[in-house]
Formats: C-alpha cells, structure tokens, sequence
C-alpha cells in the first residue's frame, strides 16, 4: 500500500516509510539521568546541551520519574543561562483520573495547577506522584523556539503516572512563557525531595 504526502512540491507517492523525506527529523541532544538528584537542568552550551536557534522545537521526554518524597513533577526556564529560574508564566491544565478498584474517576480542568504571569514553578502532573517502588511518570514536553527574541515562548506537556494503589492520572499542561528574551535552560524537578531515578532526553526538531 503505498503512502501518500504533501509538500511544498506538491503530491508524492511513497511505497514504504523509508522513502519519505523532507518531514523534518528529530535529533537527539542529551540524556540525564537521576539518582537522588534535587534537579535536573538542562542549559544551552554547558555538557553538550543545544537549547538555541539550532531548532524551533524542542522536545523532553521524562520516564520513569519516581521522587523520593509524595509530591508533584514541576518544570521552570531561564534567560539567564541557569542562574535563575523563574521566568513568567501563563498557564492553564486539566486531568482525567480513574481508580478502578473504587471506580472513582475524575475529569476537569485544574485551576490550582494554573499560573496567570506567575514566576514559580509549573505542575506538570497530578501533583501527588506516589513513592511506592512501582510508581513513576512518564511524558512529553515541547517547547517552541524557545530563541526567539521577539515572541513569547508557547509548551505544551502530557504526562501520565501511577499514584497509591490503583490511581492512573492522565494530565495536561499548555502555556506561554510571556517573555521575548531567549529561554536558554530548563530545569525540571520534584515539588517536594529528590528525583529518586528517571531519564530525561532532549531533543531537536528540525
């Protein structure tokens, strides 16, 4: 069966996935891993990091995050390559939650987890990540040229994880940093202890 694309050329046929170019290509930057680590930060320029105008998205992705302390996972930039990081936020989130030994289920927007031009840290799950050995979370980050010097910076984030017992939470995250100066570092940590264990990766979208 052959696969059918547009592009800038117009219609092309394709016979296998192989042969589709010109989509643009995901390019692997770095890789953190925790081991009751307080934060994970990745700053443009510093141990191999590439945060700059290389890419116009940029893509983390979090597995396996278990904290060492019941708490929420929480992400915070910087223009000022990793020196501060707080940088003004707008925000808005919802969950969708399910318990199926209670049957309890929850779906709704999450205005505790909000930040209107607010400098703190974002909530980027449930906000109760359990500590149980099984329990961890997992998700995705994408932030939007995060260089620019003339637009705000637009992220958008899902991240799922196992809380207690039974409870699966399906979270989302979008937003704006209301900044024009060039985010160049992320930090991403627990709202509460160390990062007991987990890998982040960064990469580049051409």
């Amino acid at each position: 069966m052959s696969i059918i694309k547009l592009n800038n050329n117009g219609v092309k046929n394709a016979t296998a996935f192989g042969s589709i170019t010109g989509l643009g290509s995901m390019t692997f930057i770095k890789k953190l891993t925790a081991s009751s680590s307080a934060t994970l930060s990745f700053v443009d320029g510093s141990s191999g990091v590439t945060l700059d105008n290389s890419y116009k998205e940029y893509i983390f992705t979090f597995k396996n995050m278990h904290p060492a302390t019941q708490s929420g996972f929480l992400f915070n930039a910087s223009i000022d390559s990793g020196s501060n990081y707080n940088v003004a936020k707008t925000t808005t989130a919802f969950n969708a939650a399910h318990n199926p030994d209670s049957g309890g289920t929850n779906l709704g927007y999450e205005s505790t987890y909000d930040l209107a031009n607010g400098t703190g840290f974002q909530i980027l799950d449930q906000n109760s990540q359990g500590t149980d050995n099984d329990n961890n979370l997992t998700g995705i980050l994408h932030l939007f040229n995060p260089s620019s010097s003339v637009f705000v910076k637009h992220f958008l984030c899902q991240t799922i994880n196992k809380s207690g017992n039974v409870w699966v939470n399906r979270t989302f995250v979008a937003g704006y940093i209301n900044s024009t100066s060039p985010v160049d570092a992320v930090q991403f940590k627990f709202g509460s202890g160390n990062i007991d264990a987990g890998d982040i990766c960064l990469y580049g979208i051409a």
